[in-house]
């Protein structure tokens, strides 16, 4: 069976070193890369299944290159990034990172955040890559949502997480902690922020009203509840 493959974009050499040899000793197979043109040369012949991210890269900006990531690779996004201000984070999840990693950080903790992301559902499902919901149409494969009139609006991978979460269990309360051990990523304010994240730009996505929105309900102090009628297309 074929190790998973985590690639690196960071400038700094030892920064490289380090996670190589943890995520290797890890059993997980590694590319590392200083410059994020050698890397997005490498996504046309190779698809890693993590990639870890630098901010600070000295041939483009980070966030650019996180955005790009999560709306046409296959691939978990986890920054890892000496920016340590909360916008920082927020931005970073909203451009469709999985998790945030502030510098300095313990190797150790950065092997566990991976693991986690291998264990979610986009890596594991069981259905197929096609629903169809309240007059709107999700296509995993292609990471977007076409509404009735055919117009298409793409979503991150992080945001197809949840989608897919929400959709696989509607009329379901899902609590906070449900989520967090489906979709792997250590609880906590992190965490819940980042679900906060992902859920607004899903609600704007679907042309949610913020204040009262039909498809995916807050349930305060519970958990969300998706009401929609999903069809799940079935695969041949």
């Amino acid at each position: 069976m074929t190790q998973p493959l985590v690639t690196i974009v960071d400038d700094e050499p030892e920064i490289r070193r380090v996670l190589t040899d943890a995520l290797e000793e890890a059993g997980f197979r590694t590319q590392s890369f200083a410059r994020a043109r050698e890397f997005e040369a490498t996504l046309k012949r190779v698809t890693p299944d993590v990639c870890l991210v630098d901010l600070s890269l000295p041939d483009t900006d980070g966030l650019a290159l996180v955005h790009r990531l999560a709306l046409e690779q296959g691939a978990a996004v986890i920054i890892i990034s000496g920016r340590a201000q909360v916008q920082d984070r927020v931005t970073g999840l909203e451009l469709g990172a999985d998790d945030y990693i502030t510098k300095p950080f313990d190797p150790a903790e950065v092997v566990a955040r991976v693991r986690a992301r291998l264990r979610s559902p986009r890596v594991q499902t069981s259905h197929s890559d096609v629903a169809r919901f309240n007059g709107w149409t999700a296509y995993f494969d292609r990471y977007v949502l076409e509404d009735g009139s055919g117009t298409e609006v793409p979503f991150s991978h992080a945001e197809g997480e949840v989608l897919r979460l929400f959709l696989e269990s509607p009329k379901r309360l899902i609590s906070r902690a449900q989520m967090q051990e489906a979709l792997g990523g250590a609880a906590g304010d992190s965490f819940d922020r980042a679900m906060d994240v992902r859920i607004s730009r899903l609600r704007t996505k679907l042309g949610e009203d913020p204040k009262n929105p039909g498809l995916i309900k807050t349930i305060y102090g519970a958990g969300y509840i998706f009401l929609g009628d999903v069809e799940w297309q079935k695969t041949v």
